[in-house]
């Protein structure tokens, strides 16, 4: 589903060059759960941000699918990132003045979808919230609040999702809750893709890939 080869990705700061990743090569197949680790600064966040079209590398290919995207306009890019690939953070990033259901439903006013109606809600029920659809963020707890960062990913229906530290502020109950809900997607059929430094939540994952330095150190599969 997604193949990356040989990303290099260089940050400067003045005459300093910082190799976020260094010739990194990573296919993930689709219907699989895979955990990104590694130490703080190893490549994780940028790694995923190629992954999901946030950002082009300086060198080397992402292909979506087979499409190579480096020759995708920044409109294109932004179609396929909102049709295709849902993203969940770490701080929730929810609107504070709009309910759930409408933070949930964002991703809809660009959909080309010839129907949205009910999509919203339907998301919510998946993650356990549809009672909390009218509540504002400020009544929602942390694990509530990213339920309803996990509907908005879903709401399209997305092939993949990306989740980048996304138990990082809870505590370690919600955190188990949140990657219960991962793991029924995964059964169903959802690409899963997690960064994490967290070892509880690499556990969860059917295949644990480190990031040491933006190389890849290790790639393991397990039942």
């Amino acid at each position: 589903m997604i193949e990356l080869h040989e990303l290099r990705r260089i940050y400067r700061k003045g005459t300093d060059e910082v190799h976020a990743l260094d010739g990194v090569a990573l296919t993930v197949r689709r219907g699989e759960f895979v955990a990104i680790t590694g130490p703080s600064g190893s490549g994780k966040t940028t790694l995923m941000n190629m992954a999901g079209l946030l950002d082009r590398p300086d060198s080397g290919t992402v292909r979506l699918d087979g499409q190579d995207t480096s020759q995708l306009t920044a409109d294109a890019l932004a179609t396929l990132r909102n049709e295709r690939i849902g993203f969940v953070f770490q701080s929730f990033h929810l609107l504070p003045q709009t309910s759930a259901l409408e933070n949930v439903e964002l991703p809809l006013v660009y959909s080309r979808r010839a129907e949205t109606d009910g999509l919203g809600m339907a998301a919510l029920e998946r993650v356990g919230l549809a009672d909390r659809a009218s509540h504002f963020p400020h009544e929602l707890s942390g694990g509530q609040q990213q339920r309803v960062a996990i509907a908005r990913a879903l709401v399209q229906q997305p092939d993949l999702i990306l989740a980048d530290e996304p138990t990082g502020n809870l505590d370690s109950k919600t955190g188990a809750e949140i990657l219960d809900i991962f793991g029924s997607l995964n059964e169903t059929g959802t690409t899963i893709v997690v960064i994490t430094h967290d070892a509880d939540v690499s556990r969860r994952a059917r295949r644990i890939v480190a990031l040491a330095d933006g190389r890849v150190l290790s790639d393991t599969s397990r039942e």
